[in-house]
Order: structure tokens, then sequence, then C-alpha cells
């Protein structure tokens, strides 16, 4: 594919993805902060880009706290069956310093232990969203599928950062987003400024919903400015 016609896939993508996130309605009421689950492919493949990821991850808290708040639980698997989940963290600086443990291990994909921890930690309180960060899938797609509609369910939407182009990925991370309520987005290596500020949309979204992300838009510019020209239903959210 010629590099214009896949900056045109890309920036459709993202389009897409802003608007998904601006018509979702977040779950719970206005000033009450937000709870986002952070979860990540830990596995070999994601090691060349772990630390990337952490730093981007940090800063997402600067892009909430006037909105009240975000509260984040990371989560990630790797190796043989490990799958760790953190408290519910309210700084940057203790995740970072989470996230600064972790290293990557070799592994098969554990997205499925993802959305049922998801499920779980929706039945005892409020989540406002999940993240998911991967490059493959090796499970079984439909048993995916039905953990992501019990989510669109409960209201809990998966937002899905594909990294890489695997095709086998992309449908199920596709579904899940899909049937959760959420959306889905590529991302690579090369853009670790488009993956912060898309990022940053969800956490906002989290933490005030439909009219913090609006003014978020507006006031950052770029990708996420997009979202302030693409809102189709502007009441509904937060």
């Amino acid at each position: 594919m010629p590099s214009d016609r896949k900056a045109i896939d890309a920036a459709g993508a993202v389009n897409a993805f802003l608007t998904q996130v601006a018509a979702t309605p977040r779950v719970g009421p206005p000033g009450a902060g937000g709870r986002l689950i952070f979860a990540m492919d830990a596995t070999a493949s994601r090691e060349p880009t772990w630390d990337q990821a952490a730093r981007i991850q940090s800063a997402m808290f600067a892009d909430t706290r006037a909105l009240g708040g975000l509260e984040v639980q990371l989560c990630f698997y790797r190796g043989f069956q490990e799958f760790e989940s953190s408290d519910w963290l309210g700084d940057s600086q203790t995740l970072l310093q989470r996230m600064n443990r972790v290293f990557c291990a070799a592994g098969l994909t554990q997205i499925g232990r993802v959305l049922e921890h998801a499920l779980a930690e929706a039945g005892r309180g409020r989540v406002n969203a999940l993240v998911f960060v991967g490059d493959c899938m090796e499970e079984n797609r439909e048993r995916l599928a039905d953990l992501a509609g019990r989510l669109g369910l409960l209201h809990l939407p998966a937002f899905v950062f594909q990294e890489g182009h695997d095709p086998t990925a992309e449908r199920s991370f596709r579904e899940i987003a899909r049937l959760s309520g959420g959306a889905w987005c590529p991302f690579d290596a090369n853009s670790p400024d488009l993956l912060r500020d898309l990022l940053a949309a969800v956490a906002v979204y989290a933490a005030g919903g439909h009219a913090a992300l609006t003014r978020y838009g507006q006031a950052r510019g770029g990708a996420v400015l997009a979202l302030t020209h693409q809102v189709t239903h502007p009441g509904r959210g937060g």
C-alpha cells in the first residue's frame, strides 16, 4: 500500500475512534472523577515500546486533574499465565514506578483474562472505561466476543489500541471494541504523540464525560480537536 494511502487510512481510523469516544455515554455522576483500567500486553513482542508506553500513560493524569481526578488500575499479562493488576492509583508517580518494575516476557496473549478482570471490577464498583494496548491475539475469538458483549451490557466501553498490523488481531480487537460500546484505533512506534493524545482523550472522557472531552479537544488541538467537528450527538455523555 502506498504511503499516502496508509496515511489516509490511519487518519480515517483516528477520526472514527474520536467520534466513537465522543458519542459514548459516561456512566456515573458528573464531578465524581473517573476510574479507568489500563491493560497492556507485556509479552516479548511489546518490549521495544514498553518504556514509551509507560511515559505516555503517566502523562494522562495531568490532563484530567482539573476534572476531579482520574484513578487508574494497571493490568498486564506476560510469560506463562502471569497476570497482575494494581490497586487503584491516583497519581502519576506511583503508576510510573509500578510500570518501571515490569519487564516483558515471552508468552501467549491473555486478553480474555483482561476482559474477565474488567467485568469483576465493574461488579465491585463503577468503572468508566477499559483501555487495552496490544499487538496480537492468540485466543478463542468467540469467547472474547462474549466477554466484550457482557462489558457492553454493563456500559463499560473498551478502547482498544493496536500496535502493528496483524489482521487476526485487528478483526478481534475491532469486535471487542464494537460489542463493548468502545472504539478501536491502530498506532505504531513512530507515532507516540498521536497515541498520547488519543489516550488522553479517553482519560478525559472517563474523568469528565463528553463536555470535558469537547473542551479538551478545543484546547489541545491536533488529532483530538478533530472530534469537536464530528460529534453528531452533542447531548450524549457527561
